[in-house]
């Protein structure tokens, strides 16, 4: 069965940072029925976008099998990952100031999908590569420490 690299960005600031990311690893663990291939190390920054607690993330590089497009599977793996963070008392209120543009927030747990494979996809839900990864250092060192040649050749300018 072919497989699919699904890199993941966690992110607390909230509560028990460690403990938060360990739960939602575990969660996510579940959801897949596997654990992750590779986990990049914690890294603690301050809040992106606003005042807030320093926030531990990491990133994991899970080997899925593939099912479906890669634009449904990846919708499947939002959803499991949206469900992951509920579990885990994310609130999924997006706010948004009054030019419209997103306002960021405190958060017990984030969990983004940054690349899956090497593949392109663009959902009114989903956006991978993740448009961000390129500005994030927080999400960019971690990414580059556990991704596999084949990410870094496919979307070289996320590394720069």
């Amino acid at each position: 069965m072919e497989r699919v690299n699904l890199y993941l960005g966690l992110g607390s600031n909230l509560g028990d940072r460690d403990v938060n990311l360990l739960k939602a690893v575990n969660l996510l663990d579940e959801a897949f029925g596997m654990h992750p291939e590779r986990i990049s190390r914690i890294v603690e920054t301050p809040a992106w976008g606003f005042d807030g607690p320093d926030f531990l993330n990491l990133c994991v590089l899970y080997r899925l099998p593939r099912t479906g497009t890669p634009a449904e599977h990846a919708t499947q793996i939002l959803h499991r990952v949206k469900a992951v963070e509920k579990a885990l008392g994310r609130v999924q209120e997006p706010l948004f100031d009054a030019e419209g543009r997103r306002l960021y927030h405190n958060r017990t747990i984030d969990i983004d999908i940054l690349c899956y494979g090497t593949e392109s996809i663009q959902t009114e839900l989903l956006t991978v590569p993740h448009p961000l990864i390129g500005e994030r250092d927080f999400v960019k060192k971690p990414l580059l420490e556990i991704s596999k040649p084949d990410i870094r050749e496919a979307f070289p300018d996320i590394f720069v």
